[in-house]
């Protein structure tokens, strides 16, 4: 049914193992295959999620099988956060426990198949998704350290339930499944078999126009990227892992070309934004040269600064805590939500402390006396957000050395920071 052949040189294998027909049948394929190949160690993983009382028995029932199938199981619970969708908060959930396991180069192999793919079509389609979500699921995409694998994404659920049945096996239902009041339920259980009375290869036809969708995705990211490899040239080196892109570069697409290089650009930083949050870039490009827009979304914020557009979300919206005493000038200082900071090319100092500014400093300057250190960043263009954060570095009350920025400082001090990480793990 499945030919894991592509996939046998991962250092390992996990299977996402809910108990159901799909899972089942996909775990039974894997362990066959395991018996008569060489291939990565399989370890099934079950997530209990704690959302209904029929739950707590399947961990037992997956114990059972993977002891007959002779496959290790590890059970995981986690914490559903409540929100405006259950489903999606369970998902959520589900995928950062796999991610939570997966090293470098691991696979992690799901059990959707041909009817979940047309389901999902559909579900997106009255949803009025973009040809992002249109594509729906792809065979394999990253996930953390390593890749997320849909063998079964061909196969329809009644030759899943053939397999089963003519292998004996056996597995849970969950009653949530039967709940009309979840959308996908109510698809599969009312909506698809109306198709299909009608449209008999409604579901194979729906999952065929996902891939020819997901190849005309392909060529829009294709697209993105080259538009991309422009927009991040100039980027300036002092601030190494902040991502930036160049608004005139950007903006000299067309409006559609500008969304799918921002849509690519976002898609491994943040949830994208719908139809109306789009507004939200407009309003950013379209600002007044001396304006200071944000374009607030789920995961982080874009900025205007310097003619180019910035990425930021963690500690970066956040306020850094105050300054702190350097006790040790010759080991690294981790400063509390803002990265880290260490001393090159200066002698032995004491009495070192690292601050923010506050306003009002001023800075000797070799060559040019004191100048006042708000002008000075104006003239590196150094971008507004990053002022309040820059790591100033003193000696009692004498300012000695700006982080990054080797020109403004005594010659023999010079203070280099590692940013704080702008990374997000959701996508």
């Amino acid at each position: 049914m499945i030919d894991p052949t592509p996939w046998v040189t991962a250092p390992r294998w996990y299977i996402a193992f809910s108990g159901g027909l799909d899972s089942t049948v996909l775990l039974h394929c894997l362990a066959a295959y395991a018996r008569h190949h060489s291939c990565p160690p399989l370890c099934a993983v079950h997530v209990h999620h704690g959302l209904q009382a029929a739950a707590d028995a399947w961990p037992a029932h997956c114990q059972r099988i993977c002891d007959h199938l002779g496959v290790e199981l590890r059970v995981i619970h986690v914490d559903v956060v409540r929100g405006a969708s259950l489903e999606q908060a369970a998902r959520d959930a589900r995928y950062a426990a796999f991610e939570s396991l997966m090293g470098q180069g691991d696979i992690l192999f799901t059990g959707q198949h041909l009817d979940d793919q047309a389901e999902t079509v559909l579900f997106r389609l009255l949803r009025g998704a973009g040809l992002r979500g249109l594509a729906a699921m792809p065979k394999q995409r990253a996930l953390g350290q390593g890749a997320l694998v849909r063998p079964l994404l061909g196969c329809p659920r009644e030759q899943l339930q053939g397999y089963a049945q003519a292998h004996g096996l056996a597995w849970v239902e969950d009653p949530s499944n039967s709940d009309l009041q979840y959308a996908r339920n109510y698809l599969r259980a009312e909506v698809v078999p109306v198709l299909e009375r009608r449209w008999p290869q409604a579901g194979q036809s729906l999952a065929r126009a996902a891939e020819h969708l997901g190849e005309a995705l392909g060529l829009l990211e294709e697209l993105a990227r080259a538009d991309l490899a422009l927009a991040a040239q100039g980027a300036p080196g002092t601030w190494p892992g902040l991502d930036s892109l160049a608004l005139a570069s950007l903006g000299a697409l067309s409006p559609a070309r500008q969304r799918n290089a921002l849509e690519y650009w976002l898609s491994s930083r943040t949830r994208l934004p719908d139809t109306r949050h789009w507004a939200g870039w407009a309003d950013l490009r379209d600002a007044a040269a001396d304006a200071q827009p944000v374009w607030r979304l789920a995961d982080g914020q874009v900025l205007r600064s310097q003619g180019r557009i910035w990425w930021l979300s963690g500690d970066w919206l956040r306020q850094p805590a105050g300054g702190l005493n350097w006790a040790d000038a010759g080991a690294p200082l981790a400063l509390t939500g803002n990265g880290c900071v260490r001393l090159v090319g200066a002698a032995a100092l004491a009495g070192l402390r690292i601050a923010y500014r506050q306003g009002g400093e001023v800075l000797d300057v070799p060559g040019r006396g004191r100048r006042d250190l708000k002008r000075l960043l104006n003239e590196l263009q150094v971008p507004h957000f990053l002022r309040a954060r820059l790591p100033l570095l003193y000696q009692g009350e004498q300012l000695l050395a700006v982080a990054n920025l080797p020109g403004l400082g005594r010659g023999d001090c010079r203070l280099h920071w590692v940013l704080p990480s702008s990374a997000q793990g959701l996508s």
